[in-house]
């Protein structure tokens, strides 16, 4: 009965570190293998080749797609997620503390994005940043247009 039980679990561990194909990885995500493709493109991940040329992707894979999963979702560029990628150790799965360095780097540029966002909300009855489409009630005043000698373009919101 103990050999039994053994060879079981044996199974069951050799099938928990057997590597995963493509369409197992995308499945498990809940992305497309062409995103997938696109993340290892863009050195987010990494897979290799098995002899059948195959890719073959290691089972840490599905929690750093769901970090850029979550980073791009709160409006993380790539770039940046590349680069806290990059600051963990390639071959084991992110921690919990892991996450905890990599969303403490994006949390002041959400909290940022959210500022903005909700300034933009407020004035967007009257403003577009000014470009200016009421110059007799501009929560902004830009008389004589004095903005347009710094140059052209709604910018004046991105600098309050």
């Amino acid at each position: 009965m103990a050999t039994k039980m053994s060879s079981e679990m044996e199974k069951k561990m050799a099938e928990f570190r057997r590597p995963l194909t493509v369409g197992e990885v995308a499945e498990r995500a809940g992305v497309a293998v062409s995103t997938l493709h696109f993340y290892e493109a863009e050195g987010l991940i990494t897979s290799w080749r098995n002899s059948g040329n195959q890719r073959r992707y290691a089972r840490e894979v599905l929690r750093r797609v769901a970090v850029i999963k979550v980073a791009q979702r709160t409006g993380i560029p790539l770039k940046e997620i590349r680069e806290a990628l990059a600051t963990l150790p390639e071959k084991r799965t992110p921690t919990t503390a892991d996450w905890k360095k990599l969303s403490a780097r994006w949390r002041g540029q959400l909290t940022e994005r959210i500022e903005r966002l909700t300034r933009l909300r407020d004035q967007l009855d009257g403003c577009i940043g000014c470009g200016c489409l009421s110059v007799d009630s501009c929560p902004l005043r830009n008389p004589g247009d004095r903005l347009g000698r710094e140059g052209a373009g709604a910018r004046l919101l991105e600098v309050q």
